[in-house]
């Protein structure tokens, strides 16, 4: 597993297609991820620390965790199905037991902007599919 950051989110409101660029954390290699308008609009509302007057969905998502006393421990993009990445939420339960959850990575990077909590890439991912 690789740690990585966000590094660029590129938004044409024209497009249905919008891309977050993950940077490898003590590296150079980025890899672009092809998102929705909403998700990526998630992220920078978020990153802009713009506060709805309610909850948006992935606020939302953060507090049901939280209810339910639980806690995002890491995000991780394990693999690449017919060009579509997918990525699970590792959750911590206040009793100690772990949960894992399938989810897309656009949701799980706009969770863990939220959670503050640091996202991986499997390394063969990033050895096929980053631009260096």
């Amino acid at each position: 597993m690789i740690q990585m950051e966000l590094s660029k989110i590129i938004i044409d409101e024209k497009s249905q297609e919008q891309v977050i660029v993950l940077k490898e954390k003590t590296g150079t290699r980025l890899l672009p991820i092809i998102i929705g308008i909403n998700e990526a609009l998630a992220i920078r509302l978020k990153l802009s620390n713009f506060e709805p007057p309610r909850p948006l969905t992935h606020d939302l998502l953060k507090s049901v965790i939280e209810t339910l006393g639980a806690a995002v421990e890491k995000i991780f993009i394990d693999k690449v199905i017919d060009n579509t990445f997918h990525a699970k939420i590792f959750l911590k339960h206040q009793d100690g037991s772990d949960v894992l959850v399938d989810a897309r990575p656009s949701d799980s990077i706009a969770l863990a902007v939220r959670c503050s909590a640091p996202v991986f890439v499997e390394d063969e991912i990033l050895e096929r599919s980053s631009l260096k």
